[in-house]
């Protein structure tokens, strides 16, 4: 009895280790019948030993879903073999914005270089982008490209083309390091788009003070004087011209006078009027010892007509310079009125009064009928005074005027 079971027992151990050197043996076989694959998935390496005939085969087994914009080093039919090396990348997600164009590609780029190349984009050295043209592409990025634009910058009296990426021009005076003074003005505005191929004008304004001296002309003053034969005058006051301080105010845009504001005014000087003595008394009648006194006193009267002049006229009269803005201060005659400033000569109208005619103007003295005037018709004349002061005192009167010859 104790013989049997031992004899079982052996047959046991003996199907046994049958049972388990068979399965080592279908193992070995099996192992050694797989092929050697060194893997990189997603820049991760590992080694594995497979049977799948193909890549495809293997990466499925491998649960690796491989899109199409991928990168596989091999195509997915190709007959796996021991020792393949094969290299699998996912594309990643990046959303790209050029200007004003934004687009999200997947890309298996290594690099932002990569991805540009792989893109067709290309940039600019005045272009700016957010990231690093050898920063790594991730999944998700954000890349941004500012695309530079000519803009022409007028800064004050200085003129330069310069290139930006700004978008108002707040951003692009900033930028250029242009600062602006509390009265300096910008076109267009701070706040408005900035325009590529428009230019932004910076005006330097500026106020400062400007104090002058003006000299102001004397008063004409006249005097009839009974003493003084009609037809002369005799200056019995010199005139002496006064002094007036004037302060302004000058605002200059880049450097140039815009504007002239009177801020105040002090007379530092009076001015003497000129005090002149007009004669008034007739002139005596010549006598004729040849003739009786009765006879004398009968043709004095035509003597005296001859002997002081023609014709007697009353005449509005008024007065004027040469010395103004756009004055030739040549006469109709031709005479030289600032060259000679203290000329007597009276502007007529010549169907009136024949230029070159010798006259006699009442408060005025004798005088040429030298000048013409559009406004000077029928029975009014303008005398010719040394200054604007003298024009403006003479005024508008109504004279008694002789032509001599």
């Amino acid at each position: 009895m104790g013989t049997e079971m031992r004899s079982r027992r052996k047959l046991g151990l003996a199907v046994a280790s049958l049972l388990v050197f068979t399965a080592t043996l279908m193992v070995l076989i099996t192992e050694g019948t797989k092929k050697t694959v060194a893997l990189t998935l997603d820049g991760e390496e590992l080694v594995i030993k497979t049977h799948a005939d193909t890549i495809g085969e293997m990466l499925n087994e491998l649960d690796v879903d491989v899109k199409e914009t991928d990168y596989l080093s091999h195509d997915p039919s190709t007959a796996v073999k021991d020792q393949l090396s094969l290299i699998w990348e996912p594309a990643k997600p990046v959303i790209l914005t050029d200007g004003d164009e934004s687009k999200k590609v997947l890309t298996t780029a290594s690099t932002v270089r990569q991805l540009f190349h792989e893109e067709s984009i290309e940039l600019s050295k005045h272009d700016q982008i957010n990231v690093s043209l050898n920063e790594k592409v991730v999944e998700n990025m954000t890349i941004d490209i500012e695309r530079a634009f000519e803009v022409v910058l007028n800064n004050g009296k200085n003129q330069e083309k310069v290139w930006t990426t700004s978008t108002t021009v707040a951003d692009f005076l900033q930028q250029q390091g242009v600062e602006l003074g509390d009265l300096d003005q910008v076109k267009p505005e701070l706040d408005k788009e900035l325009v590529p191929g428009k230019s932004v004008d910076v005006i330097r304004v500026e106020k400062v003070s400007d104090v002058v001296e003006e000299p102001v002309d004397f008063k004409v003053v006249t005097k009839q004087d009974g003493n003084l034969e009609k037809g002369t005058e005799k200056v019995i006051q010199e005139g002496q011209k006064g002094l007036l301080k004037k302060k302004y105010e000058v605002t200059k845009e880049n450097g140039k006078v815009v504007k002239r504001s009177l801020v105040s005014e002090e007379e530092i000087k009076e001015s003497t009027a000129k005090i002149v003595a007009v004669g008034t008394k007739a002139a005596p009648a010549p006598a004729d010892s040849s003739k009786p006194q009765s006879a004398v006193a009968k043709v004095s009267s035509p003597q005296k007509a001859k002997a002081g002049g023609g014709k007697e006229v009353y005449m509005d009269a008024t007065a004027y310079t040469a010395d103004c803005n756009g004055c030739s201060g040549i006469t109709a005659t031709g005479i030289n009125l600032k060259a000679n400033p203290n000329a007597k000569v009276v502007a007529v109208d010549p169907n009136v009064i024949p230029l070159g005619s010798k006259v006699w103007v009442e408060g005025y003295g004798y005088a040429v009928a030298g000048d013409t005037g559009g406004a000077i018709k029928g029975n009014r004349i303008d005398v010719h005074v040394g200054s604007k002061g003298q024009a403006y005192n003479f005024g508008k009167k109504r004279v008694k005027v002789r032509i001599v010859d």
